[in-house]
């Protein structure tokens, strides 16, 4: 199953790299992950300056249009599941309709089998690469 999705990673990161995207991590709430966003040394540290917990970078500052902190971005970076599905922007905007923090969308709806607030779809913390399994891989985070 790993092998699988590390396979998926590099053919999505090849793809987003030929698009002109930008590869900046996993979305996990694994610390152990080098590329999870919950990992405090790897792509969570708040030093790295493309980290989305960096309060002074560009993702993660309150300001930016790209940052997933600032309540009205329009430019918030988008995730993908391991099978390269979207699975919407990782944004605190709560008007976007893509954004995994709009009640009322696709993607950040409870009720949506499509969303990480969907404790029993997407974001069920048993699915092997949900953001909310403690032991998973995540969602990779990608700037386009």
């Amino acid at each position: 199953m790993k092998y699988k999705f590390v396979l998926s990673l590099i053919v999505l990161i090849s793809a987003a790299s030929v698009a002109g995207a930008k590869y900046l991590g996993q979305l996990s709430s694994n610390p152990y992950e080098f590329d999870s966003t919950s990992n405090p040394y790897g792509a969570g540290s708040s030093y790295n300056s493309e980290s989305i917990n960096n309060p002074y970078g560009t993702y993660g500052n309150p300001y930016g249009s790209k940052s997933v902190n600032n309540p009205y971005a329009t430019d918030a970076p988008k995730l993908y599941d391991s099978q390269g599905n979207y699975r919407g922007k990782l944004s605190n905007n709560p008007y976007d309709p893509e954004s995994i923090s709009n009640p009322y969308g696709r993607y950040g709806s409870k009720y949506s089998p499509d969303s990480i607030n969907n404790p029993y779809g997407a974001g069920s913390r048993y699915a092997p690469d949900s953001p909310n399994n403690p032991y998973g891989s995540g969602w990779i985070i990608v700037d386009e």
